[in-house]
């Protein structure tokens, strides 16, 4: 008697498969690797560029602002060198009909190396935020791509104990569950 089974099938044969996707209903939008480097190199070429692509626009004018206040006084302390250091020249050629009448030379070199300085500083500041603008935009885009519900809380408390009016401070931690 003669019974044959087969329980093979062709391994090469992949019609009949369905792909089975689930979506996971705590994930907002798909992850994108790239998106804190492309939201640096947005906030490298245009300052603020990173924060529009990352939606937080309220930074923008925090940004300009930093950049706009240091070149502002990058300018005025240059400015300030140039008076101090042409009235200086000046006075070693001979003249003394500057601005500066009655101020010594030593207090006009002082204030020449002062203004230089500050000149120095407010670049750095501009820099500074620049900078600062570039690694914002890349935390930010890391950040953006975590989950933030409100299944977890992490809560401070306050309470007075009514018979001894004692503070009590505390903290809570909640977690919803579904």
């Amino acid at each position: 008697m003669g019974l044959s089974l087969s329980a093979q099938t062709d391994s090469l044969s992949v019609e009949n498969e369905k792909q089975l996707v689930v979506k996971d209903s705590l994930v907002k939008e798909q992850y994108n690797p790239l998106a804190p480097a492309k939201a640096a190199f947005y906030s490298a070429v245009l300052p603020g560029l990173g924060q529009a692509y990352n939606k937080r626009y309220w930074k923008i004018p925090i940004i300009y602002a930093g950049i706009g206040t240091g070149i502002y006084f990058y300018v005025q302390n240059t400015n300030e060198y140039n008076r101090f250091r042409d009235a200086y020249k000046r006075r070693l050629a001979g003249f003394s009909d500057d601005e500066f009448q009655g101020i010594s030379d030593a207090r006009l070199l002082d204030a020449q190396t002062t203004a230089s300085r500050n000149r120095d500083v407010s670049i750095i500041v501009s820099l500074a935020f620049y900078m600062l603008n570039i690694v914002d935009a890349n935390v930010d885009a890391h950040l953006r791509q975590y989950n933030i519900s409100e299944d977890l809380s992490l809560e401070p408390t306050f309470e007075v104990n009514p018979i001894n009016t004692q503070p009590h401070y505390g903290l809570s931690l909640r977690l919803k569950l579904k």
